[in-house]
């Protein structure tokens, strides 16, 4: 910790030199003023611990600097100890309290007492210098701990974000879907709207990857899984990655002919990636199959209806060639589904 400043104001040298004698300390940086007016332009360029302010001065005497201190809020904090000889004088010691006084010294000098008052109001400098760098450092903690935990937050977000998508093609992924589904499921049955979701599958896919290698077949994943995404327009329409070849489409507020128009939509615009398929059996080129199933879900129905009713069409459409899509309103048993087949 640096030097603590005292200010030593008195009109008279001999005085200056007697204080300064006996203040001579290492951790003590003396500094004199023979007048109010140059004590008080130094008080403003400097920041003190204790003034030690003689009373009698002609022109500013003690009181008049003592109570311009007071009034300055940078400096009003200083501690004041007048010295003075009116020891008599009570009225003056008064006089000296109400103009920012806080203790008196008394001519000639008690060197033990003039320390031992000085002594206190440095260590009360001292503390309160320690206090202010403590709270300097805990400001400066609190504000890393408050960049951390922005840091924290943001880095969250991104782990929560990449919990949600699948690695390879950046779409949903299958937790994802489970969590979509469900509140879609419980959203068509609060507002009696339609549900619909397409389960799509790329035809012979096994037969790729044995033939042109994972790397290969890895690159027609997310060709393919950008394709289903720019397919999906509305932005309630999401795409994800159901597991392996297999992706879902999930269709809030959408009714079995729309969601058979995206199906189609989907179809044609897979060919037209045009990727080659040496493997196939079918078009030399990768194709999809889809199961397209539309539902307005009620409370007496079990959620995973309109799934497995889908999954149901998917396999309807393998086999009935692939690269086609098959569809039908999803149904308790007892009833009897709609079905269509392209």
């Amino acid at each position: 910790m640096s030097k603590a400043k005292i200010l030593i104001v008195d009109d008279r040298p001999e005085n200056l030199f007697v204080l300064e004698s006996l203040l001579d300390e290492p951790d003590i940086e003396l500094v004199t003023a023979s007048s109010g007016n140059e004590a008080l332009a130094k008080i403003l360029d400097n920041d003190f611990a204790l003034v030690l302010l003689d009373v009698q001065m002609p022109g500013m005497d003690g009181y008049e600097v003592a109570e311009l201190m007071r009034g300055n809020r940078h400096t009003r904090h200083i501690p004041i100890i007048f010295v003075t000889a009116k020891h008599k004088e009570q009225a003056s010691i008064f006089k000296g309290y109400d103009s920012g006084a806080v203790d008196y010294l008394f001519k000639p000098l008690e060197p033990v007492i003039l320390k031992g008052k000085v002594g206190v109001f440095l260590e009360l400098y001292r503390q309160k210098r320690e206090l202010e760098e403590k709270t300097r450092e805990l400001d400066k903690r609190l504000a890393d701990l408050q960049e951390l935990k922005g840091l924290l937050e943001r880095t969250n977000e991104q782990l929560t974000h990449l919990s949600k998508m699948d690695g390879l093609t950046g779409l949903l992924n299958r937790r994802s879907f489970d969590e979509i589904y469900h509140d879609e499921w419980q959203r068509g049955r609060r507002y009696g709207e339609n549900l619909s979701i397409l389960i799509i599958d790329i035809d012979s896919f096994k037969a790729y990857n044995d033939y042109y290698g994972h790397t290969m077949g890895d690159d027609a994943l997310k060709a393919v899984a950008q394709c289903l995404a720019s397919s999906a327009q509305r932005h309630i329409d999401r795409v994800a990655r159901y597991g392996g070849e297999e992706f879902v489409v999930v269709l809030p507020r959408t009714g079995l002919e729309s969601a058979e128009a995206m199906a189609e939509t989907i179809c044609k615009n897979v060919r037209r990636l045009n990727i080659s398929h040496e493997g196939s059996t079918l078009e030399k080129r990768i194709t999809v199959s889809i199961g397209v199933s539309s539902i307005v879900p009620n409370a007496d129905m079990d959620s995973l209806l309109l799934v497995e009713y889908a999954d149901a069409k998917l396999y309807q459409a393998k086999a009935a060639g692939r690269n086609q899509w098959c569809s039908g309103h999803a149904v308790p048993e007892q009833g009897r589904p709609h079905e269509t087949k392209r």
